[in-house]
C-alpha cells in the first residue's frame, strides 16, 4: 500500500483510483461497507482518502482523546483490507477553508483524478460542513465522477455500528461487544517505550506503550494477542496486559503494559499491535508488593486459559 500526505504532484500511478472518503477511525464494520462500495464501483485501484490529524482534533484541540485509533494502526488495518493507496491528508487550515465545490475540485479532480467516490450516508465536507452526499453526487456529476452513498449499516435493524458506540463499549470493559461492531479485535499499536522497569524487577517485564492520544478502554486488567510488526523478533503469541495508571506506585498518566508469554527478547523502539481480547478484572492497589505479584501470576494464568479457548 503506498501512502501519500498530499493531494498535489501526485505520481500517475496514485491517480484515478475508486476511493472511499471517510475517518475511519476503528475501521468498523460500517466502515468496511464503505470501503466495500469502493472496492465494487469500479476496476480502478482501492483508495482511502482520510485526514491526519483527525477533523474533530482539529476544531477541538482541547477535548478529551477519542480516538480507537492511530494513524499508524488505522494504515495497518487498511493495508490488511487490500487498500492500494492511502491519502492521509493533513487536516488544517487549507482544507477546513475549503468549501465543498473547491474540494471537489481541487482536491478530488485536480489532485487525485478520482474515478469513483464512496461515502456515508451521513458524510459531510466542506467549510462549516456545507456540504453532504448530495451535494457530493451532485458535483460528481458536474465534475465527472462517479458518487455513491452508502446507507448506515445497522440502521434498519436498531444495532449501532459506530464509533461512539465502540467507545461506550470499550469504557465499560465489554470488549466482545465492541468487537462485534468493530468486525475485529481492537486493536492498540505503537512504539515500546522505556518505563520504570517495576515489571523486569518482579519477574514479569512488560513492554510500555503510550495511549495518552486514545480513548482509554477501561482501567483493568487484559488477556491479549500481540505481534510485533518490526525488528528482528517479528513474531506473534499471547499476553497478559494492564491498562492503568499504577495505583500501587502513585498516580499516573494511562498507558499499556503488555507482558509477552514465552518471549525473552528486548522490544524497546519496536512497533507492537495488540489485540484486547478478554477482560479479566479492573486495576487495584494491594497491600503490598507481594500479593502484587501473586496477582500478576494468577491474572496470567487465567490469561493463558482465556487465549487457550479464543
Amino acid at each position: 500500500m503506498q501512502i501519500h500526505h498530499d493531494w498535489t504532484g501526485l505520481p500517475v500511478t496514485a491517480r484515478g483510483a475508486s476511493i472511499a472518503m471517510g475517518n475511519f477511525d476503528g475501521v468498523h464494520l460500517g466502515h468496511r461497507a464503505v470501503i466495500d462500495a469502493a472496492r465494487e464501483a469500479s476496476d480502478a485501484p482501492l483508495g482511502i482518502l482520510t485526514f491526519e490529524p483527525h477533523p474533530r482534533q482539529y476544531f477541538a484541540p482541547d477535548a478529551p482523546p477519542f480516538r480507537l485509533m492511530n494513524s499508524e494502526s488505522r494504515a495497518n488495518r487498511l493495508a490488511r483490507l487490500g487498500v492500494e493507496q492511502l491519502y492521509e491528508l493533513p487536516f488544517g487550515p487549507v482544507l477546513a477553508g475549503l468549501t465543498p465545490e473547491a474540494f471537489a475540485r481541487e482536491v478530488l479532480v485536480d489532485g487525485l483524478g478520482v474515478n469513483h467516490v464512496t461515502v456515508g450516508a451521513d458524510f459531510c465536507f466542506g467549510k462549516d460542513r456545507a456540504g453532504d452526499a448530495e451535494t457530493l453526487i451532485d458535483l460528481g456529476r458536474k465534475l465527472g465522477f462517479g458518487v455513491t452513498a452508502v446507507p448506515l449499516v445497522g440502521a434498519g435493524d436498531g444495532r449501532d455500528y459506530s464509533s461512539t458506540a465502540i467507545r461506550q463499549a470499550l469504557a465499560e470493559g465489554r470488549i466482545e461487544d465492541a468487537s462485534r461492531i468493530l468486525g475485529h479485535l481492537h486493536r492498540i499499536e505503537g512504539e515500546v517505550v522505556h518505563g520504570n522497569k517495576r515489571g523486569r524487577e518482579f519477574g514479569w517485564p512488560t513492554a510500555n506503550m503510550r495511549i495518552d492520544d486514545l480513548h482509554v478502554p477501561r482501567l483493568g486488567v487484559y488477556a491479549v494477542t500481540v505481534d510485533v510488526l518490526t525488528g528482528a523478533d517479528k513474531l506473534s503469541g499471547g499476553g497478559v496486559a494492564s491498562i492503568g495508571v499504577r495505583p500501587m506506585f502513585g498516580r499516573n498518566e494511562p498507558n499499556l503494559e503488555v507482558h509477552l508469554f514465552d518471549f525473552s527478547g528486548d522490544l524497546y523502539g519496536k512497533h507492537l499491535s495488540v489485540a484486547l481480547v478478554d477482560f479479566l478484572r479492573d486495576e487495584a492497589k494491594f497491600d503490598s508488593v507481594e500479593v502484587l505479584i501473586q496477582q500478576i501470576a494468577n491474572d496470567a494464568d487465567q490469561a493463558r486459559k482465556v487465549l487457550a479457548g479464543a
